[in-house]
């Protein structure tokens, strides 16, 4: 993972940009990586744990949901919310805690957000990814159905950028080459949410 400099990773932090969330940018996109993101968004009911035991899912939702109190007061609607968290993250191969720290960013974490480029929900997802790679009937308010598309566009941008999730971030954000949007999601994702599997957070 890139490192990102100290400086821009401050000035981030102390002076954020009115508009957090961004819009991804329309790319043309080949028939065959069409039909693979199109394989990576089809629906399927997830389980009700993603976790390597109980005990550790145990540990990972009590520690979010104390950390998510304050801005999800539901205890029933927050755990929903970070058990699809992790499940969606996990099967993308995220960071849970780097997608609690986007959504922070993009959203702060208000399911029915819109963003002025017309993002929607949790992760801000562009509409024009629906027809693209999903089906018309797919809403990005439906809680799975915006972390399942959220969690695919930012692995595939992972990958077309080789790993570097500098450039990965800003390509969600539709601000590749501004480091900006990548050090606040570095900041909420560090700051608010990491978390070691087995070790006191």
């Amino acid at each position: 993972m890139r490192f990102f400099p100290a400086a821009c990773f401050l000035t981030a932090l102390l002076c954020p940009p009115a508009a957090l969330a961004g819009a991804q940018r329309y790319e043309p996109l080949s028939a065959s990586v069409r039909a693979s993101l199109s394989r990576a968004i089809a629906d399927q009911a997830p389980p009700r744990r993603s976790f390597v035991s109980p005990i550790d899912a145990v540990n990972w939702m009590t520690e979010m949901s104390l950390r998510l109190g304050k801005r999800m007061s539901n205890p029933d609607s927050r755990l929903e919310f970070l058990r699809t968290v992790h499940y969606e993250a996990t099967r993308a191969g995220l960071d849970p805690q780097l997608v609690l720290g986007l959504i922070q960013v993009e959203s702060g974490f208000k399911k029915y957000a819109v963003s002025s480029a017309g993002a929607r929900g949790f992760m801000q997802v562009m509409p024009f990814w629906v027809k693209l790679i999903g089906r018309s009937d797919d809403n990005l308010f439906h809680l799975r159905t915006n972390l399942r598309y959220g969690c695919t566009i930012l692995r595939f941008y992972l990958d077309i950028e080789r790993g570097d999730l500098y450039r990965a971030l800003g390509r969600y954000n539709g601000s590749l080459g501004k480091p900006g949007y990548p050090n606040l999601v570095r900041g909420a994702w560090q700051n608010h949410w990491s978390y070691t599997t087995g070790a006191n957070p």
